[in-house]
């Protein structure tokens, strides 16, 4: 089924939209060859793969999506519980997409709040994935367990998203624009990283109340369930092929020791630092490319 939304960002993508068993997926494919799921972050869309995904497409069946509550993908309605935005369902819904798409194996790419999924999809799925790739993230829980001042002012919103409905929906559904802007120049580095074209995208999708809502139970999952979640498989490593970039001057590379933390939850790590901050497939796509070329 085509989706209703096309941008020309992604273009020779073929637009699909995908129903799983909790909602409806919105998502991009093209390319041949091994599949390869790249998913996205906060508060961002499936846009942010535009400068690397044509290139990937060269050598992979690359599927794009935007995850359950962002983007054009669908928003189920959430309870106390946040179980409808844990990792464990925004995994499940691309593995059933996948599934759909005739993959019984593929590689992911996870930046951001994606990278979170992709941790927990090879928690959930692990003989189905091949290899797993992480940008700009630290595990989780071990984020939470190293809170300081440091870490909740550079991420305020991890403390401001999970506080009860409505405060931040209403905080940020005021000026949505405002609030993206702000949030995306300041974890970014590198300047005219994000074209216009993308940060319409962006600001177009999270302007929708709907959206906002459903990102802010994203983090209330990851304060909570996902936590628990997570506990259950504390002590039990990652066996899966796993490799971390980051960006060299943003705050996960200065704060952490970014390779030792995922060691510690996974046998098979490798990575380095990529120029730039956070938005690390927009901010080193070439740097970005060639370390996942040559991993995958």
């Amino acid at each position: 089924m085509e989706a209703g939304v096309k941008n020309v960002l992604l273009d020779g993508f073929k637009n699909r939209r995908i129903s799983t068993r909790g909602t409806e997926i919105n998502l991009k494919v093209a390319g041949k060859g091994p599949a390869l799921l790249l998913l996205h972050g906060y508060p961002q869309t499936h846009v942010i793969w535009h400068k690397i995904a044509p290139e990937l497409a060269k050598t992979h069946t690359v599927v794009v999506p935007d995850l359950r509550g962002y983007g054009d993908s669908g928003k189920p309605v959430s309870d106390s519980t946040h179980a409808a935005y844990s990792k464990r369902a925004m995994a499940a819904d691309q593995v059933e997409v996948m599934d759909t798409l005739g993959f019984n194996n593929f590689s992911v790419v996870g930046h951001d709040r994606g990278g979170r999924v992709a941790h927990r999809m090879v928690r959930d799925y692990p003989d189905r994935i091949d290899k797993i790739t992480v940008l700009d993230i630290a595990p989780t829980a071990t984020m939470y367990a190293k809170t300081d001042m440091k870490f909740a002012t550079a991420y305020y919103h991890w403390f401001l998203l999970i506080q009860p409905f409505d405060l931040p929906e209403r905080m940020i559904g005021a000026d949505p624009g405002f609030y993206l802007s702000k949030k995306i120049g300041a974890w970014g580095r590198t300047d005219g990283a994000i074209s216009d074209e993308a940060f319409s995208e962006y600001l177009r999708c999270f302007s929708d109340p709907d959206t906002i809502h459903a990102t802010c139970e994203d983090y209330r999952a990851s304060a909570t369930i996902d936590l628990e979640h997570d506990a259950v498989d504390r002590g039990r490593k990652i066996d899966n092929p796993l490799l971390v970039l980051w960006g060299q001057d943003g705050f996960v590379g200065k704060t952490y020791d970014v390779l030792d933390t995922w060691r510690e939850v996974a046998s098979n790590v490798s990575g380095h630092p990529v120029p730039g901050g956070h938005y690390v497939p927009e901010e080193a796509p070439q740097e970005t490319l060639n370390a996942l070329k040559a991993f995958l």
